[in-house]
C-alpha cells in the first residue's frame, strides 16, 4: 500500500500508534500460529497411531471370529450372537485451544457378561466380543481426533492468512508511514531553519 497522508506530527503520533498495534497483533497472532501447529503436528501423530491400533483391533477380530467360527461352525456362532449383551456410552464434551473448540469424546462399551454357558463355547467366542468392543472405544478416540485436525487444520490456514498480511502488507505499510513523516518534518524543519538564517541575515544588514 501506498503511504497516502499528510506529513504532520499528528498524523506521526498515529502512524506509530498504529506500527504498535500492528507489531503486537502480529506478535500475538504468530504465537498463537505456533502453538496451533503445535497442537496439529501432536494430533496428527496420535491419530495415526490410533489409525493403526483400529485397523490391527479390527484384525484381530475378524481373526477371533473365523476361529470362533472354525471352531464351533458358523450357525452356532450365529445362536450366540443373538445372546451377547453389551452397553455403549458415549459422552461428548469440548475443549479449546487458542479459541478453537475441539471435541473430546468418551466411549464405553461394558460387557454384561456371561452370555451364555461356559461348556462348548470357544475361547474365540470372548475373545471376538473383547477385540471388537475395543475397536469400537478406538473407533471413536479417532473420530474424536480427526475433528480436531480438521478445525485445527482449518484456524491454522486462516491464521498463516492474517500473520502474512500483517508481516507483508500492514507492518510495511505503517514503518514506511511513519519514515516518510519523519522525513518530509525533517526536510521541513531545514527549510524553515535555512529560510530563518536569510531572514536574521537580511534584517542585519
Amino acid at each position: 500500500m501506498r503511504v497516502n497522508v499528510a506529513a504532520t506530527k499528528t498524523n506521526l503520533l498515529k502512524m506509530r500508534k498504529s506500527l504498535e498495534l500492528t507489531r503486537e497483533g502480529y506478535e500475538l497472532l504468530d504465537e498463537k500460529r505456533r502453538i496451533l501447529i503445535n497442537e496439529l503436528t501432536s494430533l496428527v501423530r496420535v491419530m495415526d497411531r490410533l489409525q493403526r491400533q483400529a485397523y490391527e483391533s479390527l484384525r484381530l477380530g475378524y481373526a477371533a471370529l473365523e476361529q470362533a467360527v472354525v471352531a464351533m461352525g458358523r450357525r452356532k456362532v450365529e445362536e450366540l450372537s443373538l445372546s451377547v449383551e453389551t452397553e455403549q456410552t458415549i459422552r461428548i464434551s469440548q475443549r479449546r485451544v487458542m479459541g478453537v473448540s475441539l471435541p473430546v469424546i468418551d466411549a464405553k462399551v461394558k460387557q454384561n457378561s456371561p452370555y451364555f454357558s461356559c461348556p462348548g463355547v470357544s475361547f474365540y467366542v470372548d475373545e471376538t466380543i473383547t477385540r471388537f468392543s475395543s475397536f469400537v472405544e478406538i473407533l471413536a478416540s479417532l473420530a474424536e481426533k480427526k475433528i480436531a485436525v480438521l478445525r485445527l487444520a482449518r484456524e491454522v490456514k486462516k491464521t498463516i492468512r492474517k500473520v502474512n498480511a500483517l508481516e507483508k502488507i500492514y507492518l510495511p505499510y505503517y514503518k514506511d508511514g511513519v519514515k516518510y513523516i519523519n522525513d518530509r518534518l525533517d526536510e521541513e524543519s531545514r527549510d524553515a531553519f535555512s529560510m530563518l538564517k536569510i531572514i536574521k541575515k537580511n534584517l542585519a544588514h
